[in-house]
């Protein structure tokens, strides 16, 4: 017989909470009838300035199935939270979550940006991406990485090798669900093998809480420009540089602007 759920629930906090937060946001969209369109992510959305889709996308499913395969994979996922001996733990779990949420998102619309404008396939433009699969996929690549001895559980029944799995999923989930986004699965395994093999590295609260920060501070702004939602206690204006946006809070008299500081060897695209 197999321990009560309490008990899992205890040991896999971090897990649990995204379970419930992404369970929460698909009855909220059900009741509202809330469709594809107003809260995925499309190449065509994102150069409209809609960029707080990156993070709407990836919590929000419209398919209950959807939903339910990614909550499944993502409970077994959640034993990242119990490795702690082995250099993962709560913290590490937390910390490359917000990651791969971010730049996942950031590299299936990189990928849409290289279709469309070098092959010129505008089929792209308007596919719209939801779900946490990326997050899902990521965390399966890690897993297989750090704890190649793992299985990934499956609705309870189903068990594959965790070695295995991300590029197992990826095609199963493209052959039974043609539907399903390759490029966004495919972009959850490159950041996660990113992170597995320590080319993206040295999170800690610090810059865990800062990226959380930022995050919110350009959704808001971009929910604004956007004109998704009208924030009446803030207005967006330019200063000094029209090209840079600026938060500025009426009956305060203050203006917050993004400044950009010159970084050899990077091109912003």
């Amino acid at each position: 017989m197999g321990r009560p759920l309490f008990y899992e629930i205890v040991e896999k906090p971090a897990t649990s909470c995204i379970i419930g937060i992404c369970s929460a946001i698909w009855f909220y969209i059900q009741k509202k009838n809330i469709g594809y369109s107003h809260v995925g992510l499309s190449y065509e959305n994102a150069v409209e300035g809609h960029h707080w889709r990156i993070i709407t996308s990836a919590f929000s499913h419209i398919s209950v199935i959807h939903l339910v395969f990614n909550m499944s994979a993502l409970w077994s996922l959640g034993v990242v939270e119990q490795l702690g001996h082995i250099g993962l733990g709560m913290a590490y779990y937390l910390h490359y979550t917000l990651v791969l949420v971010v730049l996942s998102g950031a590299l299936v619309l990189g990928m849409y940006h290289i279709l469309i404008q070098r092959f010129k396939l505008e089929y792209f433009r308007r596919v719209t991406a939801v779900g946490y699969s990326c997050v899902v996929f990521g965390w399966m690549t890690i897993l297989s990485v750090k704890q190649p001895s793992s299985k990934l559980d499956l609705f309870g029944f189903l068990s594959l090798p965790i070695s295995f799995a991300p590029f197992e999923s990826l095609i199963f989930t493209s052959i039974i669900v043609p539907q399903a986004s390759f490029l966004g699965h495919l972009s959850g395994i490159v950041v996660g093998y990113a992170i597995a093999w320590g080319l993206i590295h040295g999170m800690n609260n610090f810059w865990a809480i800062s990226m959380l920060g930022w995050i919110v501070l350009f959704s808001v702004v971009s929910l604004k420009r956007s004109g998704a939602y009208d924030f009446d206690f803030i207005e967006i204006e330019s200063v000094m540089d029209p090209s840079l946006p600026s938060v500025r809070f009426p009956g305060t008299g203050r203006t917050l602007q993004m400044s950009a500081l010159p970084v050899e060897g990077v091109e912003i695209v």
